[in-house]
């Protein structure tokens, strides 16, 4: 069973993880190449459907995070498990964030047509996903050097 839950931990966070780099550095530079009439909607679109995946990435992460954690016992558990889930936690809190508010006034604006608005979202939401990929490489490093 844990080795169930350790695989489905890891490719639930290669999944967010891989599609936080995917928008950052391939859709967001190419699409950068559309005029914005055309560049938002598709953004909008794509974060749309990765978002599902995030969503259900969180559950997953959540439940198996914390199965191994009470498997182990909480004072059993090595730092390096604590860090990740606090991180993990953080990332979490983050993604809520940015999906209730910058994706949010993203849609909005996409249906407004209001460009530069929802060209600052996509800013918005470049920004909080860059640093949610850094807290999640740190959550990495944190199991792999203090377990």
């Amino acid at each position: 069973m844990h080795a169930l839950m350790k695989f489905l931990h890891i490719a639930f966070a290669i999944a967010w993880l891989g599609g936080i780099s995917f928008m950052l550095f391939a859709l967001r530079p190419a699409a950068g190449q559309l005029a914005p009439p055309l560049r938002l909607p598709l953004i909008a679109q794509v974060l749309r459907r990765f978002f599902v995946l995030v969503w259900v990435s969180i559950a997953v992460l959540l439940l198996t995070g914390l199965a191994m954690l009470l498997a182990v016992g909480m004072k059993n558990a090595p730092t390096g498990w604590h860090l990740m889930f606090g991180l993990g936690l953080v990332m979490f809190a983050l993604f809520g964030h940015l999906y209730f508010g910058p994706f949010r006034r993203l849609k909005l604006a996409v249906v407004a047509a209001d460009w530069p608005e929802g060209g600052r979202r996509v800013g918005q939401i470049a920004t909080l996903a860059m640093i949610n990929l850094a807290l999640g490489a740190l959550a990495i490093a944190a199991v792999v050097f203090l377990a």
